[in-house]
């Protein structure tokens, strides 16, 4: 099987788990922008902004965070359920935002690239570069999306609790997932208590997610 049509099949197997994990292929219409405007130009500026006014977010960080979140959330549940490189690196991406609908991501062409940290590295790096927020905050929210997507790949019952546990514990041995927080052991199911918190909980109407370090 070629890298194309291996890449592809992946990507169909899993699509059905949720919408999260539903990763389109192919150049888009007009309205969508290539990844490398994530890097450079004011586009990334524009969609934080609007991510703040959608979520009467104060603080520019928040709105940051909510961003990073978004966007790993929709490239990192099909890589971590396919368990294969699949390039999103931003030279390979297009990427939409939408008030109304918010952030939709889709891959130019159906290849393998680095692994997901070395292709998310720039865009937190541009992230961090228009708004203050830390890093470690970042990549602890793509490790939580990391977790998340094992959650549902458990349920979904392609993995056990158990491999899904010591898949994401193997991330967490190297930077930049390392210290990014640990998973409970629970019966049949994957639980993780993240180390930072993705401050949902200072929107308007935000709360505390399920893996946050304040909840008591």
């Amino acid at each position: 099987m070629s890298e194309f049509a291996e890449v592809l099949a992946a990507l169909r197997q899993v699509r059905g788990i949720n919408p999260f994990f539903a990763l389109d292929v192919g150049r888009p219409d007009e309205s969508w922008l290539p990844g490398t405007a994530l890097l450079e130009g004011p586009a990334l500026r524009d969609t934080i902004d609007a991510i703040a006014t959608r979520y009467n977010a104060s603080e520019p960080r928040v709105a940051a965070s909510l961003f990073f979140l978004s966007y790993t959330a929709r490239l990192l549940s099909p890589l971590t359920a396919t368990n294969l490189p699949i390039d999103v690196r931003p030279e390979n991406l297009w990427w939409h935002h939408d008030r109304a609908n918010g952030l939709s991501v889709r891959i130019d062409t159906p290849r393998l690239g680095p692994r997901p940290a070395e292709a998310l590295a720039p865009v937190v790096e541009a992230v961090h570069a228009v708004v203050p927020v830390a890093r470690g905050l970042l990549w602890g929210n793509a490790m939580s999306n990391i977790a998340g997507a094992l959650k549902m790949v458990v349920r979904a019952g392609a993995l056990s609790a158990e491999e899904a546990e010591e898949r994401g514990n193997q991330l967490m041995t190297v930077p930049p997932f390392e210290g990014a927080g640990e998973f409970i052991p629970f019966p049949g199911e994957v639980t993780f208590l993240r180390r930072s918190c993705c401050l949902y909980y200072r929107v308007a109407a935000g709360g505390k997610c399920g893996d946050c370090p304040l909840v008591k």
